[in-house]
């Protein structure tokens, strides 16, 4: 069994200590920590956290393995410090039977780079009309806990309430997209001043706010828990907080794009800021901030969407929407949040790992930087500061929002298991 000693490392931001970490274990968490035979990480200025968790990724095979694959989304994965990803269920064929959902499963635990836990659709082929095998899935190999329809919203409420009465028996949960269709017909981007100067259709916050509210009320009428998927808006916020103020097993996620870009992007016609929900206004984008901030949203979540070149190289009107977000989430997060003084690094920590691993059931991940816990790690030096170039990027696709944009902070090292799957910034 392999040894590393990372030595010197802020833990959580906090106190600098060693990691001893032993096979697939930490062992000693300490100071003056010698091991013989171990490999040495230098990590002096360096914060080390636990493996980051995204709740919300979408890997796209099998069917459009031209955008992305298992392979390259998972060494993504690794390249931004994460450990875990929960795979969302729109792929081809969709993801709503114990056959794909092991299919995507078992090629993450072939390829090594991080854990892989597809999530389940909520109803057959994302048609919104029938409930898919919810059960199945769950007691498939894959062990799904989680069922969502994203890139589509569970709009009949007939179905969502029986959706949230039929995971409650094992202690699933629905993540939901919440997107009144009819609201949104034709639109592009955030309805407000910048859509009405552009003459963009445009997508109004009550088209998310709504369904967020319909489906609170859900959850506390069956007893059951509802996450709402990349929450974009300030009213949004404030239905959350008022759900949660009740009681309501209500979770929320925001993405990193949603923490810093803002509709303003749009004037410069450059579909890479095509996303679904759109860029919102500055004074969402500080609700968000603040919201993520206090625990009103609860964790960061990447929404990481890779299109290949010809679905963004084109005409705004007929582009695809969505971003890669994986290797570049945590600079982000670093840039808006803790180089803002809103969160600290353990803040962090509970945001990209403790609460994702909780909210998904990952086990083994989120777990405490303690000794005899799973060596699930990720080393990120702060200082760093540098360009975003995608033509480095793991994933198979480019579709960044931040080419060209200088952003703080690097992953130096991944360690899964103990095992190092990013290593000086390099893949293993």
């Amino acid at each position: 069994m392999s040894k590393t000693l990372i030595r010197g490392a802020k833990v959580l931001g906090g106190e600098v200590q060693d990691v001893l970490v032993d096979g697939e274990t930490i062992a000693q968490v300490g100071t003056g920590l010698s091991a013989d035979g171990a490999t040495v990480v230098e990590a002096e200025g360096q914060i080390l956290l636990p493996g980051l968790v995204d709740l919300h990724t979408h890997l796209r095979e099998p069917g459009r393995e031209d955008s992305e694959t298992v392979l390259t989304g998972t060494r993504a994965a690794a390249s931004g410090g994460y450990t875990a990803v929960f795979a969302m269920a729109n792929t081809f064929p969709v993801a709503d039977t114990a056959g794909v959902v092991e299919q995507v499963w078992r090629l993450g635990r072939e390829h090594g780079y991080c854990d892989v836990q597809p999530i389940g659709a909520v109803t057959v082929g994302l048609d919104g009309k029938k409930l898919a095998e919810l059960g199945a899935m769950h007691e498939s190999a894959a062990g799904v806990t989680v069922f969502s329809d994203d890139g589509k919203c569970v709009d009949d409420a007939v179905i969502m309430r029986r959706a949230l009465e039929y995971v409650k028996a094992f202690g699933g949960v629905v993540a939901q997209h919440a997107q009144e269709p009819r609201l949104t017909e034709g639109a592009q981007m955030n309805e407000g001043v910048v859509s009405a100067e552009l003459g963009l259709g445009g997508w109004p916050a009550v088209a998310e706010e709504s369904i967020i509210a319909r489906d609170v009320l859900l959850a506390e009428h069956v007893g059951s828990r509802v996450h709402i998927c990349h929450l974009s808006t300030a009213g949004s916020v404030e239905i959350v907080r008022w759900a949660k103020s009740r009681g309501i097993d209500v979770t929320a996620e925001v993405t990193p794009h949603h923490l810093l870009l803002t509709d303003e992007m749009v004037r410069t016609y450059n579909p890479v800021y095509k996303v679904n929900p759109p860029l919102r206004t500055e004074r969402d984008v500080m609700a968000l901030r603040e919201a993520l901030a206090d625990g009103t949203i609860d964790i960061v979540a990447t929404d990481h969407a890779p299109h290949p070149h010809e679905d963004k190289d084109c005409e705004w009107a007929a582009a695809a929407m969505g971003m890669v977000g994986l290797e570049t989430a945590l600079s982000v997060v670093q840039h808006t949040m803790v180089d803002t003084g809103l969160l600290d690094w353990a803040g962090v920590a509970d945001r990209m790992s403790f609460a994702p691993a909780r909210i998904g059931s990952a086990a083994g991940h989120g777990r405490p930087v303690s000794a005899g816990e799973p060596a699930n790690l990720t080393l990120v030096d702060p200082a760093y500061r540098g360009t975003v170039d995608p033509a480095g990027f793991a994933s198979r696709s480019r579709n960044t929002p931040y080419e060209g944009r200088e952003l703080p902070g690097r992953v130096t090292h991944t360690f899964l298991r103990g095992r190092a799957t990013l290593m000086d910034g390099k893949l293993a």
